[in-house]
């Protein structure tokens, strides 16, 4: 089919270029919305005047300029209202200068419903449980709450809510309510729009008696019903346009209408939705030899086992059954991640059997799917899993392919009886227009996901010709454009395909019914902003930058926002976590780095956005982990500053802080003087104020003696000839060497207590970790270069090299591609004996590098098999090297430790005196010996005999 379609138009059906069309009219408006709102700053200050907080900031407008889609759209102003009934003070403010309200939950939108041109709204800050009735089953909540917490405050009552989208960590339920979303297991419980038992909306004609919009809204459709009851409802995911089967007298209820709406009739103020209880339920994974042979085999997989409605209890129910392809699954293997075992195939499908007799219900369930192999998931431990897996699948299919995969054409549904044939036809059409994707999602509702491999470089055409393809093939399936997601910009131009006149004229009907004006979320689903329009640029225009890892890097976050969920587990984002800023995301500041390196900043690179932004990120490497696609904010911060300082004077904490391994090493023979100064009074006042170091922060010692002069040491020349040579080779990084060297001789002490003769390199070699988290990269790279000349021989002679200070040890692995191990590593390599811990109960906070490059997994299994109790804090100490005790962090660095770290050691000592604080990192134990009094031991401490050889 041509790109020109034929498509609904402001005053009719109007057939021509859509592109060039929609392009035209939405400058005039833009014209019209300057012209009455002359500044941005005005409406920011009418916003103030009625109660609302608003910003226009250039950093705050790029923060909001894109959700999860390919969509950027620099809103005028970000309002985020501390209560709901500033909802209502927004839409006034907007409907006074005539800008459009754009609604936004966490930003996860998929299809680009979360962006506008006018007010978008932050509704994060509406996060309240206002009431959950257990004996009617229900919860009501404001917007802003995130889906989680709605199910922790759900959880003492033995309920739950149903739908669970793979974003259940962070998406907001006005967000759910604005997509209808479903999750892995509506087959269940359901979709968002069945949950949905009342709804408070505030319309947006605001000047309509009470009732007078919902009874416009049953009239349209009363006009129409014979074509309502055949056209909409077919089957469960057909939720593109508006779902009118809602409004038919027969199961008239205008609250589950407005699930789906996307924003574009009214706002939500708050939502009473059904619970349903928790209840215990088995996996069983199917294999199969691709996705294709695992969607032919869903509908006997539906049938064997019998299904009631939605959230109706039952002897036996599939829950779920979920398509998850083998490429996701080789990435997370790629990344060190360990996957449980899966049985064989190519693709699999997941199928979740809830209900007393479930057991019964995995069996048919499994006899009837034809698999290649099955197998039933034995623990709770594996299953969640697997099940993380499947909610990165996202995040994780953007990477499985040899080009950058997007979302685009991401959502579509058919009857799951057809999902096999639409995946055939599906793949015909990648292969026919050079493209690849890698399909996974809801099989059993016949929705899949997909991330394909679009190439923009030659501009949208090809993008266009794809997706004009797709929705014609999809027609003929009887599907639908979105299954979960939405149309948002992505599809609304798509749905004249989807549907005929009849259908688009009652969808603008019913718009001009509740938002006459055209106020909300204009360009969603009712005239059309092409999908081809706004598309967020991903190339470099700063010349310095093409084709770096910034410049590409920085385009790797999708938006889906694993970063910005309220307790995120593992190490991302710890800033985050502590201020709940959107600044403060993994996600933010890529947003604002994606708008430095492709022009939409004036400053690039040196723009203050781009440094408030980076301002508290404690380059952790959290995110080069947590993150779905790997996002390396800590590399591409150093890059930032490395840009930004060349040949410019830097911050005083850059020349001492950043070069703190070269002070220590001049400072070490005055150590003993220098520590007596530096402990209080003017000179350590002013040696603080000089190093830009908070007033507030402790100095650590310099050790009064450094550890090669204490320490047994030789050189590879020394050790030849030598009877028995050496076992292990301990590199002396600058933290042990010079400040913290009681680890590094515990270290030697445990290894000597087992048996093994253990040397110090001595021979100086630093990882340039200091230099490059402050981006001094060209200092880095020689002071690195020479690390690799002095330690690769001690590699290359066989024999282990053991590093002490697990940030320098993750520096080495990540920056200089050194394979120098951890003494966990070691020992379990080694099969080293351990100290019997039976009894111990260890609170150990994981270094952040050690957690995100290396992994702390060795050291966990090694403390347990020693006997002791272990808990590992998440997330971030918040001192991080020079970051924390920099001018301006300390607060920020207080409320990080605060989050995770404080708490647990202070529980932990309250219950048991003798509980043991481990930090093998020096930043950490330094944080807790300041901010809370206490000496954490590290593991070679704890490992080391009781009575020490020296």
């Amino acid at each position: 089919m041509a790109a020109s379609r034929i498509r609904r138009g402001g005053d009719g059906w109007n057939c021509g270029e859509p592109s060039q069309r929609n392009r035209d009219q939405r400058a005039a408006q833009e014209v019209t919305r300057f012209a009455q709102v002359s500044d941005v700053r005005d409406l920011v200050a009418e916003l103030a005047r009625h109660g609302v907080d608003a910003d226009s900031s250039p950093l705050t407008r790029a923060l909001y300029s894109s959700d999860a889609s390919l969509y950027r759209v620099l809103p005028a102003a970000v309002a985020r209202p501390r209560h709901r009934d500033e909802l209502e003070a927004v839409l006034e403010v907007a409907a006074l200068v005539g800008t459009s309200v754009t609604m936004r939950g966490a930003g996860t939108s998929i299809a680009g419903n979360a962006v506008g041109e006018g007010i978008v709204v932050d509704t994060r800050r509406l996060d309240r449980v206002l009431e959950i009735d257990a004996e009617a089953r229900t919860a009501r909540v404001e917007p802003g709450i995130v889906h989680a917490s709605l199910q922790t405050a759900a959880a003492p009552y033995g309920l739950r809510y149903g739908p669970d989208p793979s974003t259940h960590t962070r998406c907001t339920i006005g967000g759910m309510v604005g997509n209808n979303a479903c999750g892995s297991r509506a087959l269940g419980y359901g979709r968002t729009a069945d949950t949905v038992v009342a709804a408070d909306v505030i319309w947006g004609d605001r000047a309509a008696a009470p009732g007078e919009v919902e009874a416009r809204l049953a009239a349209v459709v009363a006009a129409e019903l014979a074509h309502v009851r055949t056209s909409f409802g077919r089957f469960s995911r057909q939720v593109s346009g508006y779902s009118l089967e809602h409004l038919l007298p027969e199961k008239l209820s205008v609250p589950r209408f407005f699930a789906g709406s996307e924003g574009t009739l009214g706002l939500l103020r708050e939502v009473t939705v059904a619970l349903v209880e928790e209840e215990p339920r088995d996996l069983l994974v199917l294999g199969y030899p691709s996705m294709i042979e695992a969607a032919d085999a869903v509908p006997a997989i539906l049938a064997s086992v019998s299904r009631l409605a939605p959230l109706a209890p039952q002897p036996a129910a599939i829950i779920a059954c979920e398509g998850l392809d083998s490429r996701i699954v080789e990435l997370v293997r790629a990344r060190g991640s360990a996957v449980p075992d899966l049985p064989r195939g190519g693709g699999w499908l997941f199928v979740e059997v809830a209900g007393p007799e479930r057991a019964g219900g995995v069996a048919a369930v499994a006899a009837a799917s034809g698999a290649l192999e099955a197998r039933v998931v034995p623990t709770a431990a594996e299953a969640a899993a697997l099940w993380r897996i499947r909610e990165d699948g996202a995040g994780l299919a953007a990477r499985s392919l040899t080009r950058p995969a997007y979302s685009g054409w991401e959502d579509a549904a058919v009857p799951p009886e057809k999902l096999g044939a639409w995946l055939r036809d599906f793949d015909v059409l990648l292969r026919e227009h050079g493209l690849d994707g890698v399909p996974y999602g809801h099989f059993g509702d016949g929705c899949v996901h997909v991330r394909i491999d679009f190439d923009f470089s030659g501009g949208p055409g090809a993008f266009r010709e794809f997706l004009v393809a797709c929705a014609e093939r999809l027609k003929e399936h009887g599907g639908s454009l979105s299954g979960e997601h939405g149309d948002g910009r992505a599809r609304s131009e798509l749905l004249s395909t989807m549907y005929d006149d009849t259908s688009l004229a009652l969808f603008a009907a019913i718009k001009h019914a509740a938002d006459p004006a055209g106020l909300l979320n204009p360009g969603v689903l009712v005239d059309p902003v092409p999908f081809d329009a706004d598309l967020r640029p991903v190339r470099a225009v700063l010349p310095v930058l093409e084709g770096s890892a910034l410049a590409t890097g920085v385009h790797r976050c999708t938006g889906v926002g694993k970063c910005v969920a309220p307790s995120p587990g593992g190490v991302m984002c710890p800033s985050y976590v502590a201020t709940r800023d959107e600044k403060d995301s993994t996600r933010g500041r890529a947003r604002v780095l994606q708008e430095a390196v492709t022009g939409g900043l004036a400053g690039g690179l040196a723009d203050p956005a781009v440094h408030e932004a980076l301002d508290l990120c404690l380059s952790c490497k959290g995110c080069a982990t947590d993150c779905p696609t790997g996002v390396d904010m800590a590399d591409y911060k150093s890059e930032v500053l490395h840009q930004t300082y060349a040949g410019r004077r830097r911050p005083r904490s850059h020349y001492v802080m950043g070069r703190l391994p070269r002070w220590a090493r001049l400072g070490a023979p005055m150590a003993r003087l220098g520590n007596v100064a530096l402990r209080g009074g003017p000179f350590a006042a002013l040696a603080k104020s000089v190093a830009g170091v908070d007033s507030r922060r402790s100095l650590p010692p310099l050790a009064t003696k450094r550890f090669r002069k204490v320490a047994p040491t030789w050189t590879l020349e020394k050790v030849q000839g030598r009877a028995g040579g050496v076992d292990v080779w301990v590199w002396a990084d600058s933290f042990t060497e010079y400040f913290r060297t009681g680890p590094g001789l515990a270290v030697l002490d445990y290894l000597e207590s087992v048996g093994l003769t253990a040397r110090v390199i001595d021979e100086r070699a630093c990882c340039a970790l200091t230099w490059t988290s402050t981006g001094q990269r060209d200092q880095a790279e020689r002071i690195l270069e020479r690390t690799r000349e002095v330690l690769t021989p001690y590699l290359d002679s066989g024999v282990p090299v053991l590093g002490i200070e697990p940030s320098c040890t993750a520096a080495l692995r990540s920056d200089a591609g050194l394979g120098v191990v951890t003494l966990a590593e070691l020992i379990t390599r080694l099969d080293l004996p351990l100290p019997a811990l039976a009894g111990t109960h260890v609170v150990a906070q994981p270094h952040c590098h050690h957690s995100s490059v290396i992994g702390w997994s060795a050291d966990k299994a090694l403390l347990e098999r020693a006997g002791a109790t272990v808990t590992a804090v998440p997330g971030c100490c918040g001192l991080a090297g020079n970051w924390g005790v920099e001018k301006g962090h300390y607060d920020a660095s207080v409320a990080v430790a605060e989050s995770h770290l404080l708490p647990a050691v202070r529980a932990a000592l309250e219950a048991d005196p003798d509980t043991v604080i481990l930090a093998d990192g020096l930043s950490c134990a330094l944080q807790l010996d300041d901010l809370a009094g206490v000496r954490a031991l590290h593991l070679g401490e704890l490992l080391r005999p009781q009575q020490p050889g020296r």
